[in-house]
């Protein structure tokens, strides 16, 4: 087996920074050691096979993304990065494992929506994987057959409180499969939006002739998501199931999560890049000679963005410093302009919901380290080392360590990165919602398993280097 040692380099952790070396023998870490030691009395760096010299640059365990879409069918397209094109650009950006989202819809088998993504991911992606289970339709056949998915290794599964027709479930339902939560040690992933009436408050919308893409987030009012994160909570403290809500956008929604967990309840949550960045505000004033007062679909996503002016952003940084949220994923699911989002010219119903960003969450969290909004140790911890411990992948996963998998980022703090479309963009779209943004910081070179499959600017991995992760149960809950 191959050998590598990154030397010179200062290894970040959840817990602090320290220089060290680290030695890769074919697909785990075997050493941290301090920098220039010998190893049984081997000089390293003349023995191993290759050797990368990260002096100057922090050295990380790769990014973990547990909420993408690849391929999901939705709004009557699909997502248009395949589970190729999708881990292909996240490794560009330091991402090496992403948890995607089997679907089960109304009428199928649970078994036969897990049997559809394995088909769709087998053999195709650059980097590791792993599934979430939506169930779709709550009913007695799903329920049994949910346990199940733990032996499968698919240890969490979500539910969603918005679309209906498409995805809702209603509260008994929510009931039940939180009982199936509580028994089996699954994690309840939650979509928390009040769906029913977010349905009848933008059928209004466009009765009034507000058919603009920014119209989706003012349809979309915080309220229904405070009040449905609110009731999810309540749902899990009766039944005792753990919880995690995901994309949470709105500051009224932290709050509750904040709450439930000063009672001790096992309630979790996550936010994405473009809550943290993005404002509904600038989806207003968005326009281009291409896409004219429609280019605000570009950002059109469920949570939507929220009003700078009402200071959601701020908190969301705030929610991540002190742990009121645990990580940050992307929720890519990304949609081109022309044929997709087009699809709601005239209706932002239509539109199909979704930002890509699994390229440059990396970067931009680093971003946060730049300003001061977050540590170095804490941008580890929350696109790594967290998401590990979430979803059962931990000691494997998301740390540098004897026996862990050798996922590696050399990240280089005085490089630079100009994300967006036209410059370092690889998702499979005509658009980027993250067009402009400016970087302080690089990825210089990317290792999948011991593999180096991104270095000095060019890719060099393979279709089918990823292989399927089996899951435990969530080492997060108290």
């Amino acid at each position: 087996m191959a050998t590598t040692l990154i030397s010179g380099g200062t290894v970040v952790s959840a817990t602090g920074s320290t220089p060290a070396d680290v030695l890769v023998d074919g697909e785990t870490i075997a050493a941290v050691l301090a920098p220039g030691s010998q190893l049984l009395g081997t000089d390293l760096a003349a023995s191993v096979d290759t050797v990368i010299d990260a002096t100057g640059k922090y050295v990380i365990p790769g990014g973990i993304d547990a909420h993408t879409h690849m391929q999901l069918p939705f709004g009557g397209t699909e997502a248009s990065d395949t589970f190729e094109t999708g881990t292909r650009a996240a490794a560009w950006g330091g991402t090496t494992t992403i948890v995607d989202f089997a679907v089960q819809r109304y009428g199928e088998r649970v078994q036969d929506g897990l049997a559809a993504w394995r088909e769709k991911a087998a053999g195709n992606c650059a980097i590791d994987y792993g599934f979430h289970q939506i169930i779709g339709g709550v009913d007695a056949e799903a329920l049994a057959a949910m346990p199940g998915l733990v032996d499968e290794g698919i240890t969490s599964f979500k539910l969603f409180m918005a679309y209906p027709g498409v995805f809702y479930s209603d509260d008994a339902q929510v009931l039940k499969a939180m009982q199936v939560s509580r028994d089996t040690g699954m994690l309840t992933m939650m979509h928390a939006e009040n769906g029913p009436v977010i349905d009848v408050l933008a059928a209004q919308l466009v009765e009034q002739g507000k058919t603009d893409p920014y119209f989706h987030g003012i349809a979309r009012a915080w309220e229904m998501e405070e009040e449905a994160t609110h009731r999810a909570i309540m749902i899990a403290h009766l039944t005792g199931a753990p919880l995690y809500v995901v994309h949470v956008s709105a500051k009224q929604a932290v709050e509750q999560l904040a709450a439930a967990r000063d009672r001790g309840q096992n309630v979790y949550g996550e936010t994405c890049p473009q809550y943290l960045y993005l404002s509904l505000e600038e989806q207003l004033g968005a326009s281009s000679d291409e896409w004219g007062s429609f280019e605000g679909a570009k950002w059109v996503c469920s949570t939507p963005l929220r009003s700078r002016a009402e200071g959601h952003q701020d908190h969301m940084w705030q929610a991540l410093r002190t742990n009121d949220l645990q990580m940050v994923s992307t929720d890519h699911c990304p949609f081109c302009m022309k044929d997709q989002k087009e699809l709601g010219r005239g209706d932002f119903r239509a539109i199909p919901n979704g930002i890509g960003s699994i390229e440059h969450r990396m970067d931009l969290m680093y971003q946060g380290v730049v300003t001061g909004r977050i540590t170095l140790e804490r941008w580890v911890e929350l696109t790594s080392t967290t998401p590990a411990r979430m979803f059962g992948m931990y000691g494997r996963k998301g740390v540098i360590q004897p026996g862990a998998d050798g996922d590696i980022v050399v990240y280089d703090p005085e490089g630079h990165t100009s994300i967006g479309l036209g410059k370092a963009h690889h998702m499979n779209m005509d658009h980027s919602a993250w067009e402009g943004f400016e970087i302080d910081g690089h990825v210089d070179t990317v290792l999948s398993r011991g593999k180096v499959i991104v270095d000095g600017g060019a890719y060099l991995g393979a279709k089918g280097d990823g292989r399927f992760l089996k899951r435990g149960l969530s080492q997060y809950l108290v």
